[in-house]
């Protein structure tokens, strides 16, 4: 089943109003100039411009050249239906599942390890290389975890491996 661009484009417009109004209606922080309103205003507004976009159909013709020159290169497509292994059916489902585990996990291992195992096996279902995978759960919980605790005050739990600042 396709849903058209309009439909499609709606819903998403209407994910960022119900965002920024939720947002909006967060308390202040005293003492702070940004507070806890200023993400999901931001993620609001820049999702009400995607799906007003994506509702007027711009960018469409972008996709219709590079469907066009795609075709130009591999020639006529076959519309020949290849069922995917399960496996890679249920890629769908690791999402919702990493967050569970970040739920089950961060309080006995705290953020930077549950924050690493989440990266790594994102990572690698969705096709990452082992060079890059290891590297990036390796950096992105620390730099994550830096920008929580200094920038927006937030901490989060040490657990295993206590962060330094």
């Amino acid at each position: 089943m396709q849903l058209s661009d309009r439909i499609t484009g709606s819903f998403v417009a209407t994910l960022g109003v119900l965002s920024a109004y939720g947002g909006s209606r967060l308390p202040p922080v005293p003492g702070q100039d940004i507070g806890p309103s200023a993400f999901p205003i931001v993620i609001g507004i820049g999702l009400i411009l995607c799906g007003v976009l994506i509702a007027l159909g711009i960018g469409h013709s972008f996709e219709e050249e590079a469907e066009a020159d795609l075709a130009a290169v591999e020639g006529p497509s076959q519309h020949a239906q290849t069922t995917k292994p399960l496996i890679y059916r249920l890629r769908a489902l690791l999402p919702p599942g990493l967050l569970l585990f970040y739920v089950v996990a961060v309080d006995r291992l705290g953020f930077v390890p549950t924050a690493a195992v989440m990266i790594f096996v994102g990572a690698l279902a969705f096709g990452a290389k082992l060079r890059v995978a290891l590297p990036l759960a390796a950096i992105a919980p620390i730099a994550i975890h830096l920008i929580f605790y200094k920038l927006l005050r937030v901490p989060l739990p040490a657990g295993l491996l206590p962060m330094p600042w």
